[in-house]
C-alpha cells in the first residue's frame, strides 16, 4: 500500500499514476475522504474520552445533589463515546478497504499506455537466418519429442490442459537450469532458499497477489491456504512483521519453487507446447533495500537477468513495461523477452520489478536507521521461468537434425554434454 501522508500531501500523483493504470481514478477522492472522517472521528473520540475521563474524577468529590446530573451525564456521555468510538473503526476500516485497492505509484518515467505501448530499452544477440542455414525450424515441442524431453499428451491425460511432462533430457535440462540459476545467484551474494509453496492469506494478499491478480490464484477453501504462482510471495512474507537493521541491507534471496497459476484470460493462447502452463518451476531473485537504493537495485537485478540470458547465449531485447501492464504492486517494471523463432516474435522470459515500500507496508516490514525506524523496499527479478527457458533454448539452438546446442554455461551440469540428441525411435 501506498503512504496515507503522500496520499494527502500529493493527491494528483496518485490520481495521475490511477489513469496510467487504466484503473478507477475516483478511487483517490473515496479514499481521502475516508481517511478523513477517519482522523477526525479520531479526534471526536479522544475529545469524549478525555471529557469522560475528567468527568470520572469530578464524581467521586460531589455532593449528593450534584453526583446525580453528572451521573446521568456520564451515561449521555458513555454513549456518545461508544458510538465515537464505532465510527472510528467503521472509517478506519473503509480507509483501510480502499488502500488495499490502490496500486502503487507508477514511477514517472514508466511509458504510459497498454500492454503494446512498451518501450524498448536494449536488444541483444542475432536472430538466427534458419533460411540461409538451408533448414525450416521446428518448434519446441517437435523439438521435445525428437529428444524424448516433453510429453505433453500424458500430461493432459494425468492432469488435464496446460500441464506436461519433462522425460529423460528434458529433465536433466531442467535440472541443469536450476542449477545453474542458482550457481549465478549465489556468485552474485544472493542467499538460496527452498520456499513453501503454500501460504496464508495475510502472505498472499501482503504481496499484491489478491487483488488483480486475484483471478489467477489457486486456493484451498479446506484449509484456507493459497498455492504461491511465484516465490516471489513466501520471500517478501519471510520478514513479515520485523525490523531489519540498516547495516544488514541489502538482503538478497534466490528463491526456487514450483507456481501455480489458473492463467485465467489466457483461453485461446500459446495453448501448444510448455510456454504457457498450470504448473513450473522457476528461480526468483528477491531483495530488500533501503527506498532510496530501490532504483539502483532494480538496475543490478536487470543486470542479472541479462548475465543469465547471455550466459544462454540466447538474443533477446530489454522493454520498459507500459504502465496499463503493471501488476498493482509495481511501480516499475522491466522485461527481457527472447526471440521464439517459430512464434518471428519476443516473448518474455525473466522480469524484474521494483515494488519500492509497496509490499514491506501491507506486510509490516521495516529498516531501522538509528532511532528512525521506516518502511523498506522490496523488488523481485525472475532469473529462471523453466518451461520458458527450454523452449528458448530448444528453438534457438536446434540443428538440422533435430539436436540441439547446449550452451557452455550448462555443460557442467549435463554430464559435459555439447548437444542434445535425437532419441532413438
Amino acid at each position: 500500500m501506498i503512504d496515507l501522508r503522500l496520499l494527502r500531501e500529493d493527491p494528483d500523483r496518485a490520481r495521475a499514476s490511477q489513469r496510467a493504470r487504466g484503473e478507477d481514478v475516483a478511487l483517490v477522492d473515496s479514499l481521502l475522504s475516508a481517511d478523513e472522517r477517519r482522523r477526525s472521528s479520531g479526534v471526536r473520540f479522544d475529545e469524549l474520552r478525555n471529557e469522560q475521563k475528567s468527568l470520572g474524577k469530578l464524581i467521586p468529590k460531589a455532593s449528593a445533589d450534584e453526583k446525580a446530573e453528572l451521573l446521568k451525564k456520564a451515561s449521555r456521555l458513555a454513549a456518545d463515546v461508544k458510538a465515537a468510538d464505532a465510527e472510528r473503526d467503521a472509517a478506519d476500516a473503509e480507509t483501510q478497504e480502499l488502500l488495499q485497492r490502490l496500486g502503487n505509484l507508477v514511477h514517472p518515467d514508466v511509458p504510459v499506455g497498454g500492454e503494446e505501448d512498451f518501450v524498448t530499452l536494449e536488444t541483444h544477440g542475432t536472430i538466427r537466418d534458419f533460411g540461409a542455414e538451408g533448414f525450416e525450424p521446428k518448434d519446441h515441442l517437435e523439438l521435445g519429442q525428437i529428444l524424448g524431453a516433453i510429453d505433453v499428451e500424458r500430461g493432459a491425460k494425468v492432469s488435464g490442459s496446460r500441464f506436461y511432462f519433462l522425460t529423460g533430457v528434458g529433465a536433466l535440462l531442467e535440472l541443469a537450469l536450476v542449477n545453474a540459476a542458482i550457481a549465478q545467484a549465489t556468485a552474485a551474494g544472493f542467499t538460496p532458499m527452498l520456499t513453501p509453496a503454500l501460504v496464508r492469506p495475510q502472505s498472499m494478499a501482503g504481496t499484491g497477489f489478491l487483488g488483480q491478480a486475484a483471478q489467477d490464484v489457486y486456493h484451498l477453501d479446506k484449509d484456507d491456504l493459497y498455492l504461491v504462482g511465484t516465490s516471489e510471495v513466501p520471500l517478501a512474507a519471510y520478514h513479515m512483521d520485523e525490523i531489519i537493521d540498516a547495516d544488514r541491507l541489502p538482503l538478497r534471496y534466490a528463491g526456487f519453487s514450483p507456481c501455480f497459476r489458473r492463467e485465467a484470460g489466457s483461453h485461446g493462447k500459446d495453448t501448444k507446447g510448455i510456454f504457457r502452463v498450470h504448473q513450473f518451476d522457476k528461480v526468483e531473485m528477491f531483495s530488500y533495500v533501503t527506498p532510496e537504493d530501490s532504483q539502483a537495485e532494480h538496475q543490478r537485478l536487470l543486470a542479472w537477468e541479462k548475465q543469465w540470458l547471455s550466459a544462454l547465449e540466447l538474443p533477446f531485447r530489454v522493454i520498459d513495461v507500459a504502465s496499463g501492464d503493471l501488476g498493482s504492486s509495481a511501480a516499475r517494471k522491466f522485461d527481457c523477452e527472447a526471440w521464439i523463432p517459430t512464434q518471428g516474435k519476443y516473448r518474455e522470459l525473466t522480469s524484474t520489478s521494483d515494488c519500492t515500500e509497496f509490499q514491506s507496508r501491507r506486510l509490516s516490514i521495516r529498516v531501522r536507521e538509528g532511532k528512525q525506524v521506516r518502511p523498506l523496499a522490496t523488488l523481485n527479478g525472475t532469473l529462471c521461468a523453466v518451461p520458458r527457458t527450454i523452449v528458448a533454448i530448444l528453438e534457438n539452438h536446434q540443428q538440422a537434425d533435430g539436436s540441439v546446442y547446449v550452451p557452455e554455461v550448462l555443460r557442467p551440469y549435463l554430464g559435459g554434454r555439447e548437444v542434445l540428441e535425437p532419441v532413438a525411435k
